[in-house]
């Protein structure tokens, strides 16, 4: 077999990441207002037969096209949402118990894709120009997140058999809308995204450090309370006038009953309700204490801000796993999706052991939540990020197979990653990204952390080889830039999932990383892997792939907006 040149896998690789960005040539030169035919503009969507077959048989330009798909969208989401209820009514009294819920993901995911629709149809209907890159950022990310939903339910329902059934009644539904709902992303993709918002080559500015160290706790009232000084004595939050993170109120979660409350479900439900986040966070402060509770905390609770007393010392703990009959999804010790999340000094943690299999001990699904100064702890699957817009700071994060893994538009930054002992016979990938449309913007981009073996494994009397991630699903996307990587990772570096499955379709990419694990020189030659320079890592900084810059300040959390 001739030899392929040495700068082929490059051009492959950056044809890749630009694949969300690309029109077909036809199009290229067209205004979105340019009225084309159903034909032409479904070439350029990832499913042209499906998209053909729902088009209305009349030219019209990409908004019109636009529109009536995410009216349709949400239209068939409302009917599936019915589907799921009918089966889980109809059927419950003859379901195991890991069949129930399944259909209790999938009500669930449905719920919230009802809501991302709602929101993504008001702004399209509003306007048929280019959106700002916030305004278009905020959308692309929701109907992303509906398509990484469906996927979920799937997963949920083809991971018992005992819901075939359900299972076969539900699956053309599921997959035919979730076509709907690509082709929904790639219309919005190619009518209301500026066109500059593309991965391509962009210079880095200078890194800016902004975070707690500038801030301080302001209650909305101008009062403070006896655990606002609490909180400025162990230097939480340090003061300075120059700036603050709003607080509208402090309540006290302490197991002796010294607090306002003794278990932080009870906290949690005494939140107000579809708060704006005008009047700042509703503040949680759980004193120290290992507490044996499962938290799932749902979207109509905003602006919700949890602050412990440090790692090891506030421990949420719980067991559950998919071998107990969970689904993943919902094995989660800790879980949220309350938009504007944010959690400070808390350990999180499932018990359920290597043995147990997938076992999560946070799944975040949380739009624009940050995790500042907290450690995951956990085997198979410990961080479930799950979906939306994400950060973490300063975290500890230890596990075995795939335990950074999901669909969500998340940068770890300045975090420890510690691969654990995995069962005999297994090998640790540490990242799982589940990217499955190419225009999802969605990635685990992994920045100035640590990436180390922990104890048990460094003392382990068997072999195990460590990885930086394998491809979970299609598009899967991870990043690592200017970390420290110890010779626990392979050369090779990543692993295949299954043959050759997504190896032309994933995007990993490494850049300036250092420690003896490090070199590339030894790493797979998949066509969705390469090694790029500043100005391509600069796209996947947090200013850049987060817009950071627009959410962050609020929630006090620190971070470096582009490269160091």
């Amino acid at each position: 077999m001739a030899s392929i040149p040495c700068y082929l896998p490059t051009i492959i690789s950056l044809f890749i990441l630009l694949i969300p960005f690309i029109v077909s040539s036809s199009l290229a030169e067209a205004s979105p207002s340019d009225h084309v035919s159903p034909a032409t503009i479904c070439t350029s969507t990832p499913h042209p037969s499906y998209c053909r077959s729902i088009l209305p048989d009349r030219t019209a330009n990409v908004y019109d096209y636009g529109r009536f798909s995410i009216h349709k969208s949400l239209s068939q989401s409302r009917k599936f949402l019915d589907l799921v209820e009918q089966y889980r009514n109809k059927y419950r009294s003859s379901l195991s118990i890991s069949a129930v819920r399944a259909l209790e993901d999938c009500r669930f995911l449905a719920g919230l894709n009802e809501d991302f629709l709602l929101s993504s149809s008001r702004t399209v209907n509003a306007t048929s120009e280019t959106l700002s890159s916030k305004e278009a950022d905020d959308v692309q990310t929701f109907l992303s997140a509906i398509i990484t939903n469906q996927q979920t339910c799937l997963d949920s329902l083809e991971s018992t058999d005992s819901a075939r059934s359900i299972r076969n009644g539900l699956m053309g539904t599921l997959l035919n809308d979730t076509k709907l709902h690509s082709v929904s992303l790639a219309f919005f993709t190619m009518g209301w995204v500026p066109k500059n918002k593309t991965l391509t080559a962009r210079q880095p500015s200078s890194s800016k450090h902004i975070g707690f160290k500038h801030r301080r706790l302001l209650m909305s009232s101008g009062t403070r309370s006896t655990i606002y000084e609490t909180v400025s004595r162990r230097k939480l939050l340090q003061t300075n006038d120059s700036d603050e993170v709003l607080i509208s109120k402090i309540v006290v979660v302490s197991l002796d009953g010294s607090g306002n409350f003794t278990t932080i479900n009870a906290a949690i439900s005494a939140a107000p309700n579809n708060t704006n986040g005008l009047s700042g966070y509703f503040l949680i402060y759980i004193t120290a204490g290992v507490y044996q509770e499962y938290i799932s905390i749902p979207n109509n609770k905003k602006y919700l801000m949890m602050i412990g007393d440090g790692i090891n010392q506030t421990v949420i703990t719980g067991n559950q796993s998919v071998a107990d009959g969970w689904t993943t999804f919902n094995s989660a010790t800790f879980a949220v999706v309350a938009p504007n999340f944010v959690a400070v000094n808390i350990t999180f943690r499932n018990t359920a052991g290597a043995i147990k299999g997938q076992a999560v001990a946070v799944r975040n699904g949380a739009d624009l939540s940050a995790f500042y100064s907290c450690s995951f702890e956990g085997y198979q699957d410990t961080l479930y990020t799950h979906s939306l817009r994400q950060f973490y700071r300063e975290c500890d994060i230890y596990g075995t197979v795939d335990f950074i893994f999901g669909n969500a538009a998340v940068v770890l930054q300045n975090c420890n990653i510690y691969a654990r002992q995995p069962l005999k016979g297994q090998y640790d990938p540490i990242t799982a990204q589940g990217r499955t449309d190419p225009n999802q913007n969605t990635g685990t981009l992994i920045h100035i952390c640590n990436i180390k073996a922990a104890d048990d494994l460094v003392s382990s009397n068997y072999s195990v080889k460590t990885y930086l991630g394998r491809p979970w699903k299609e598009y899967s996307r991870t990043v690592y830039m200017q970390s420290f990587v110890d010779s626990l990772i392979d050369p090779a570096g990543w692993k295949e999932w299954s043959g050759n499955l997504s190896l032309s379709t994933l995007y990993y990419a490494e850049y300036d990383n250092n420690g003896p694990g490090s070199n590339t020189s030894k790493r797979v030659t998949w066509p969705g892997y390469h090694v790029i320079n500043a100005t391509y890592a600069a796209n996947f900084t947090v200013s850049s792939f987060l817009l950071g810059n627009d959410w962050l300040p609020d929630t006090g959390v620190p971070y470096d907006e582009t490269l160091i």
